[in-house]
């Protein structure tokens, strides 16, 4: 397992180092399919090189295993199809379904995907997970019940995507299904989100938000409902959120209950594949990061965008060090 600074980023002066030899496939995580902002930026800047880029679609309110099984027949659909192997990043849960698909159909997927980067992933799981389906005291059933609500009948959701996150499911899949470390190249990002006071107190994050159908508020005449309903469900309104400070808030939580280091709901510890690149930034960034843009962004930084291809360019290198290795034994 090596531990990488990750100072450094794969585009220097305009140059980009991604191969247009293979398909990147990004996995949206938990409750993607209600942010239409999940990896848009990072797709449209992979179109923009040149890349084929796609982004899975998942219910990502689904168990892992059926999520691995769409997502088997979707890397098999794209290599067939365009001749090319499959190069996957999935962030938080969306890392877990890809690693669970490698792990249940290598043999069919062998020799079609290119490598796996798991960006904040629970791969051993999340205490947050863990909490809120622990059972056993009134307040633990309470919660299961609010949980079930908002996953089950409001986002049309499986419980089991949440279960799948826990410790306990986590333990057991991963000792029954192996993942192929040792024949695929795989890196995992984590990340440690920042508790600081003014993280706590401000809103630094953008989401998108449906506007509320306005006959809610001022019915219209009836011949012009049914025109005014199909245009406001389409319309989106940029809102300010608190993803910050609850990813901040969430953190400090479970550094104080468990003692664990997170980017505000995944720990470091359960981030890392075992047998895999970690690679651990330097700079505090919550779970949230990844998805939605910040309000302001030193041009010194790197953005998500940037972030992603280079841990899929660390991939590219990984794989063509391992090639080169294997050619070199077969010679000598």
């Amino acid at each position: 397992m090596a531990h990488l600074a990750f100072r450094s980023f794969c585009m220097i002066n305009g140059m980009h180092y991604l191969p247009d030899t293979l398909v990147y496939l990004l996995i949206p995580g938990l409750f993607s399919n209600h942010s239409p902002l999940y990896f848009l930026n990072t797709k449209r800047f992979f179109s923009k090189m040149g890349l084929t880029c796609h982004i899975a679609k998942i219910h990502s309110e689904a168990s892992v295993e059926k999520n691995a099984r769409e997502l088997k027949l979707y890397i098999e659909e794209l290599y067939w199809g365009s001749g090319k192997q499959v190069l996957l990043l999935g962030h938080s849960k969306g890392g877990v379904d890809a690693a669970a698909a490698l792990s249940l159909y290598w043999s069919e997927l062998k020799g079609k995907v290119a490598g796996l980067a798991l960006v904040q992933s629970p791969y051993g799981g999340t205490p947050v997970a863990s909490d809120i389906l622990r059972e056993g005291q009134i307040a633990d059933r309470e919660t299961r019940r609010i949980m079930e609500l908002i996953v089950c009948k409001l986002i049309k959701g499986d419980m089991r995507a949440l279960e799948d996150l826990t410790y306990d499911k986590r333990k057991d899949f991963i000792s029954k299904h192996r993942l192929p470390v040792d024949e695929l190249p795989i890196v995992s990002f984590h990340t440690e989100a920042s508790t600081a006071p003014t993280v706590l107190a401000t809103l630094t994050r953008i989401a998108q938000a449906e506007l509320l159908p306005l006959l809610t508020v001022a019915p219209l005449p009836r011949f012009l409902s049914e025109y005014a309903e199909s245009l406001l469900a389409s319309l989106k309104l940029p809102v300010v959120m608190p993803v910050s400070a609850a990813m901040a808030a969430t953190a400090l939580h479970l550094r104080l209950r468990y003692g664990e280091s997170s980017d505000g709901l995944v720990t470091r510890r359960d981030a890392e594949v075992p047998g895999s690149v970690v690679v651990r930034p330097e700079r505090r960034l919550d779970h949230a990061w990844l998805v939605f843009s910040t309000l302001s962004r030193r041009r010194a930084e790197a953005d998500a965008t940037q972030v992603c291809e280079a841990l899929l360019a660390m991939l590219v290198e990984i794989g063509g060090k391992r090639r080169r290795c294997l050619i070199e034994e077969i010679v000598t």
